[in-house]
């Protein structure tokens, strides 16, 4: 928890950095190199900014540029990028890619996302925007989880996270074959007490298949897309695509003060016109991507206490 809290808090003096500054030099004589085998945007472009915002370089790799290609071992790979930078992102197909290639390092490595499995990263940024959009942590919220929870990786990270504090209540809304792992599940149910809480209340779960039991309720509501790529058959993904739209008639039914958020890209689940209502943070979420990046690498760096 100390951990989490340490990352906020400096999330936070980032945002300062880049709203009054720009940039600074924290990182200045650092490399860092950008690894990703799986296609990205957000991830990639927010990482690169970052440790250019702190002063730093970067090496970008891809799956076609790099000599996987000829067959070389993951392994192998960052073993050799690890010559040249002081740090390593890497995103990967397979799940539990960065664990692996993590036994192979002596410098530090951050999962930007492996398969199915984790993106921590984007739990992490995820948390930053909860606790900057309600202003406080989310003891006591209701957090409802929308979409394919099966194959999202951000929200099996994003669980994890959230179930480090007191009584949070998570409601998984999917489609029963789409539904929250089971290992998911207990990992979270195993969270039962925290020397940080005199009084901790674990969280609580439920799963539902209608956004409706829960809408006027949730603190915050977290949107997924369906994973097409990870459907082996494309009539699979058709089944699934288009289950929940969020539209104007969503937020009739809203709090007022509650979030709207999503990892993005979207692709239909939230309609445009959603765009407009300030409780859509879904590109201010974005925003704050860059500012934990920041955060994650200044302290792997060694800049600040972890």
């Amino acid at each position: 928890m100390r951990t989490i809290r340490t990352v906020v808090d400096t999330a936070t003096k980032m945002k300062q950095v880049v709203d009054t500054a720009g940039k600074c030099d924290l990182l200045k004589g650092k490399i860092l190199a950008n690894v990703f085998f799986e296609p990205s945007t957000r991830t990639r472009c927010s990482f690169e900014a970052a440790m250019k915002r702190l002063g730093g370089e970067v090496i970008n790799v891809s799956a076609s540029g790099s000599s996987s290609k000829k067959g070389e071992t993951l392994q192998d790979t960052m073993r050799c990028l690890a010559c040249y930078t002081d740090s390593i992102v890497l995103r990967h197909p397979m799940k539990g890619s960065s664990a692996l290639a993590s036994k192979y390092l002596d410098v530090p490595l951050l999962n930007a996302g492996d398969g199915a499995g984790e993106h921590p990263t984007q739990a992490l940024l995820d948390l930053f925007t909860i606790y900057s959009e309600l202003k406080r942590y989310p003891e006591g919220a209701h957090v409802a989880l929308l979409g394919d929870l099966k194959y999202g990786r951000t929200v099996h990270s994003l669980v994890q996270i959230l179930a480090q504090f007191s009584g949070v209540r998570l409601s998984y809304v999917a489609p029963d074959a789409l539904q929250m792992p089971e290992y998911i599940e207990k990992a979270v149910s195993d969270v039962k007490t925290s020397k940080f809480y005199d009084k901790f209340v674990p969280a609580t779960q439920a799963k539902y298949s209608s956004l409706d039991d829960v809408i006027d309720t949730v603190d915050v509501l977290y949107v997924t897309r369906i994973q097409k790529e990870r459907f082996e058959k494309p009539e699979e993904y058709k089944k699934y695509q288009g289950s929940y739209i969020i539209s104007q008639e969503t937020l009739d039914k809203m709090k007022k003060n509650a979030v709207i958020m999503h990892p993005l890209p979207r692709v239909g689940e939230i309609l445009e016109e959603v765009d407009s209502d300030p409780r859509a943070a879904y590109f201010r979420q974005m925003r704050n991507g860059m500012f934990t990046r920041m955060a994650l690498l200044a302290l792997v760096n060694g800049c600040f206490s972890k």
